[in-house]
């Protein structure tokens, strides 16, 4: 796609990076058919082609509105457009240049920017604890909307204490310690049964994604500063294999540290060693399941029960990880199904956008849902903590983290 920065954009690091990407755009949209938002509104600019017009238009000087900011508010940053791009375009890359430069010329109404400065704020705070510790005491009281962010308290068990030569490090996270304190848990626990050790650094805290992709982009790239800061100790002295992350929206952010901070001479080296030691827990597995095989402690008359299972898009598009979850778990006898329809499409999760979007979520979700729930599952599985809140959120079927259900299957539970 040919584009003509504006002089303000010219020789800049967000117009060269931008025209870069829109120059791999050659307008086939076939983007569009894989759109969730697209599939709910139908409006060429709630797609990614529509979306990118819009972008270019800023990028070569027009003035952006109002409706400029809510096409691209709406856009779930679910990648699917880039799975389906035949040639390649890094349309999560431009829309973060995107929002950025339209932010900074489109004012928003005081009461979204309320929201979002809470959101950024709150969720990576060390309050968020505490307060989800008290929406949980008084959960039955709260009004329908509320509840559905409070899940109900989960005992997380023990963790391991074992010590083994094999190490890897470990993103606590930002929520899910408070939210859903099993899956940690859960996964020092599947390691630990396989020799490996899980080592939490103490300083590290939320990957960033917060507050980065809320357009608080410096709030963000601080909060990897200080991931790569607490880790490099460990990682500098070779004490840890890798490291795992079991949120897969973590995931596919700590990945991108080396490309994020790639304009930062003190960070720079450090965040691309970083992002080649992280893996999602899933790509553990083909390791693992050696290991657990002769551990898997499933009753031999037990009813086959089917799992469904949800592959987040941070997982599927972001870190194109497809088929993995379900292929090595089945050796390990837990047999996932995913969905016929639409297994490629958001649940309408995606970060903070259940909040700031909670109709079309909302749609998505329930579509989402009717899909799993035609497999007539037992149990719902995922890998990233925002996935199985909200689709909890909508269904009385149990939805768990995969590792929950394979510590699970160690245990004999």
């Amino acid at each position: 796609m040919q584009t003509t920065l504006a002089p303000e954009y010219q020789g800049t690091p967000d117009g060269l990076a931008a025209e870069a990407i829109l120059r791999k755009c050659v307008h086939c949209g076939f983007c569009t058919a894989t759109c969730p938002t697209y599939q709910l509104l139908g409006d060429e600019l709630d797609g990614p082609r529509g979306r990118i017009y819009l972008m270019k238009q800023v990028l070569e000087g027009e003035t952006p509105t109002r409706a400029t900011q809510m096409h691209l508010d709406r856009c779930l940053t679910c990648r699917n457009c880039e799975t389906t791009c035949p040639s390649g375009v890094d349309y999560g890359h431009l829309v973060d240049i995107g929002r950025k430069l339209v932010d900074a010329k489109v004012q928003r109404p005081a009461s979204e920017n309320v929201v979002r400065w809470a959101l950024k704020e709150g969720l990576t705070s060390k309050l968020f604890a505490p307060a989800m510790q008290l929406g949980q005491l008084v959960r039955p009281l709260l009004p329908q909307a509320l509840k559905n962010k409070v899940p109900a308290r989960q005992d997380a068990g023990t963790w391991p204490t074992r010590s083994h030569a094999r190490k890897v490090l470990m993103l606590g996270g930002c929520v899910q310690p408070s939210m859903s304190p099993n899956i940690n848990a859960a996964t020092a626990r599947v390691l630990d049964a396989a020799g490996i050790q899980t080592v939490l650094a103490a300083q590290a805290g939320c990957c960033g994604a917060v507050k980065f992709h809320l357009n608080d982009q410096e709030g963000g790239l601080a909060q990897m500063r200080n991931n790569i800061d607490a880790w490099w100790p460990q990682v500098e002295a070779g004490a840890v294999e890798c490291i795992v992350m079991n949120a897969s929206g973590c995931g596919v952010t700590v990945k991108e540290y080396g490309h994020l901070l790639q304009g930062d001479p003190a960070y720079a080296d450090k965040a691309q060693r970083i992002s080649a030691l992280t893996r999602d827990l899933s790509e553990l597995l083909p390791l693992l399941v050696p290991l657990l095989k002769d551990k898997v402690a499933l009753p031999a008359d037990a009813p086959q029960e089917t799992i469904a299972f949800h592959p987040p898009c941070t997982l599927q598009h972001g870190q194109k990880i497809k088929g993995v979850v379900e292929l090595h778990l089945a050796e390990l006898g837990l047999n996932l199904c995913t969905s016929n329809n639409e297994a490629h499409l958001c649940c309408g999760s995606a970060g903070t956008y259940s909040v700031l979007q909670p109709e079309l979520s909302t749609r998505l979700r329930d579509r989402k849902l009717g899909h799993l729930e035609a497999l007539q599952p037992a149990v719902i599985v995922s890998a990233n903590i925002g996935c199985i809140t909200h689709l909890q959120s909508g269904t009385d079927t149990p939805v768990r983290h995969w590792v929950e259900l394979l510590d699970a299957a160690l245990t004999g539970s």
